[in-house]
């Protein structure tokens, strides 16, 4: 028996003699723990170089074209550096308690609009940055939810969504940069339901606003700034289908958008505003586009592609609708291109399975579809943990009940003997696990010999229109028995140890573990439920109410008897005498979308049910932990409990 377990053993004797719940502090009181045994310090020492990795992530490009703002962390949160030639030193250029949210660029100028929220509220705010000297000046009222600044061609106005006229509402305003006192509002939207811009006209006359429904029903309006009146210009109103607006082309005479509404995936698409006409430009692609970017000029565009999880990138010539897909950057997730102001280099960011992620750019030539060299510009640290033995994803494919092929990422090392299994199912539920950097993976496959599993059930984004829909209203358990189904594909596997499985995830990530516990306890030794949701009824009636009704669309309305009377019958919160695991279960305080209400309650009914259950929560986080002082902690415990249950 190794000297850990000896600990736990011992721990739990001397708190549970009492059958109270014993409760520590960490971090100045702000991390709660409940019946979590102190965590020893062989943990923390084995866990500190998995902990300490950073990331360079891409923010934009100065106005100069020539270097590069990156976010990353030195302290507790991540903040905005510059970095001025490839590989050079990253200059810190904001020093806030709160990460940083959400980068845009003045058109033209040196301001820089950003967003950060407080405490993990998602109250965020705007601010108006000069990356020269470091000054800041807060634009929006420090209370309400605020987001999607989006500049105008002169650089003088933002447009930008805020619920501040009553707290339910998403409404998009415009504002000159110089003077907050001129917010006005251009659309007042519905009750919860989600607005925000997405460009600007060149004469600053209209905004192109973005109304988001579903993640299978969204159209894009025009909205005049001085009449207010709006025209739906992308989607159908008598059909659902996704049409995310990106950008006016340069002539203003159309727009570039995202749509799946002639075919299963989304697809690159240019409507003409005058004639109508519409030009599907990836039709030829049977995967979703899901990142764009258009060079100032309008000559040229860059867009991603979703392929199975795998990023691809391809440039664009605007003018011919021609791509070009780009063949030398490693494999792994792309996410936030953009182009410097001259259109000579690609920014973007790079994560892969062995490298967290970093900044690149990409040379370009005068033709738009021709590149030159593939150029890093950070190197992140890694902890150092030697990356050549980090254990990549592959690929593998699984039957459901009803034979749906189910996708997923498996993580497994070479080894003599069956492996435990860690099956991690992603939140969402409309997310999709994909195989980026995680050492959170990683780690579990070093600490505890594990395998990682990530599903990707009905639901999952990233397949088709048809497969995201596939668990919609009364169909919700339907995904769970796709983990029933993996179960049984474990079974099957010779190395892989099928009595001994743990869930984990988190928010709906963390429904599917409680309902995974509900179901199949009898094959699992424990469950980790992160920001999960216990009950939809409850979920529903406390989340906030700029939420509400989008996750209604999802989840179910449970004003409807029949729709409330399956939705109570499913929560695992009301079948807690069918879990018969140890459960762990994590929560912020402040979480806007699933309430601590949701966390407290299940804790609570589990121990009315004498069940083994242990509870963190942070009260100075939201929906998960961003402050590394408490993921740290965290982590530790995560481990302390798998080791002992696993």
């Amino acid at each position: 028996m190794n000297s850990t377990r000896i600990f736990f053993i011992l721990a739990c004797l001397s708190f549970n003699l009492s059958g109270q719940v014993t409760s520590s502090t960490k971090n100045n009181g702000n991390l709660i723990l409940e019946d979590i045994p102190p965590i020893p310090d062989e943990i923390v020492k084995e866990l500190n170089r998995f902990q300490n990795v950073r990331s360079g992530s891409f923010r934009g490009f100065t106005n100069s074209g020539s270097e590069l703002f990156i976010s990353t962390r030195f302290g507790n949160v991540s903040q905005l550096h510059l970095v001025k030639t490839p590989g050079g030193a990253r200059k810190q250029i904001t020093y806030f308690d709160e990460p940083i949210g959400s980068v845009t660029h003045q058109p033209d100028g040196e301001l820089i609009a950003f967003t950060m929220d407080s405490g993990g509220s998602e109250n965020a705010q705007i601010f108006k940055l000069n990356p020269n000297n470091g000054s800041y000046k807060l634009l929006t009222d420090g209370k309400s939810r605020n987001g999607s600044p989006t500049w105008n061609k002169t650089g003088n106005q933002i447009a930008f969504r805020s619920n501040k006229r009553n707290g339910a509402s998403n409404d998009v305003w415009v504002m000159s940069i110089n003077d907050p006192n001129s917010a006005e509002m251009i659309l007042a939207a519905p009750d919860g339901t989600s607005w925000g811009a997405i460009d600007w006209s060149k004469d600053s006359k209209k905004v192109l606003i973005q109304n988001y429904v579903s993640i299978t029903d969204s159209k894009v309006y025009l909205v005049d700034v001085e009449t207010k009146e709006r025209q739906l210009v992308l989607g159908n109103p008598n059909k659902k289908s996704v049409n995310a607006g990106l950008s006016f082309d340069n002539k203003n005479e159309g727009i570039f958008y995202i749509t799946d509404e002639f075919n299963e995936f989304k697809n690159l698409a240019y409507k003409n505003l005058t004639t109508g006409e519409i030009n599907l430009i990836t039709a030829d692609i049977k995967w979703d586009v899901d990142g764009f970017a258009i060079a100032k000029d309008g000559r040229r565009a860059a867009f991603t592609v979703n392929e199975n999880g795998f990023s691809s990138l391809y440039l664009l010539d605007t003018n011919t609708y021609k791509y070009k897909k780009v063949s030398n950057i490693p494999i792994g997730l792309i996410g936030g291109i953009n182009f410097n102001e001259k259109a000579s280099m690609l920014g973007f960011s790079l994560n892969t399975y062995q490298n967290p992620s970093d900044s690149f750019t990409l040379e370009l030539r005068r033709s738009p579809l021709i590149y030159g060299k593939l150029i890093q510009w950070t190197e992140s640290e890694v902890g150092g943990l030697d990356i050549s033995n980090f254990i990549s994803p592959k690929l593998i494919t699984y039957k459901s009940f009803d034979n749906l092929e189910v996708p997923a990422f498996l993580y497994a090392k070479e080894s003599k003997k069956p492996l435990p299994v860690i099956i991690y199912i992603h939140g969402g539920p409309e997310s999709q696990s994909r195989p980026s950097f995680s050492s959170t993976f990683q780690l579990w496959i070093d600490q505890l010999g594990a395998a990682v599993i990530a599903p990707n059930v009905r639901g999952s984004n990233g397949y088709g229109k048809t497969y995201v829909g596939l668990d919609n209203g009364f169909n919700r358990e339907n995904s769970v028995k796709d983990i029933g189904a993996l179960l049984d594909w474990i079974e099957q596997q010779p190395n892989l140890d099928s009595s001994r499985v743990v869930v984990y995830g988190g928010s709906y990530g963390g429904y599917m573990v409680l309902a995974s516990a509900v179901h199949y306890s009898d094959r699992l030794k424990a469950a980790v439920d992160i920001v999960g949701i216990s009950n939809f009824v409850t979920f529903l009636t406390n989340t906030q109410d700029y939420r509400r009704d989008l996750r209604r669309v999802e989840y179910g309305d449970e004003r409807d008897p029949k729709m409330r009377e399956f939705l109570e019958q499913i929560s695992p919160n009301n079948n807690v005498e069918k879990i018969a695991v140890p459960m762990f279960v994590v929560q912020g305080q402040n979480d806007p979308r699933v309430p601590v209400t949701e966390a407290e309650q299940i804790v609570a009914s589990l121990r009315d049910a004498n069940k083994t259950v242990w509870y963190m929560n942070a009260l100075n986080e939201g929906h998960g932990y961003r402050k590394k002082e408490n993921r740290d902690i965290y982590q530790q415990a995560v481990i302390l409990f798998l080791k002992e249950h696993l």
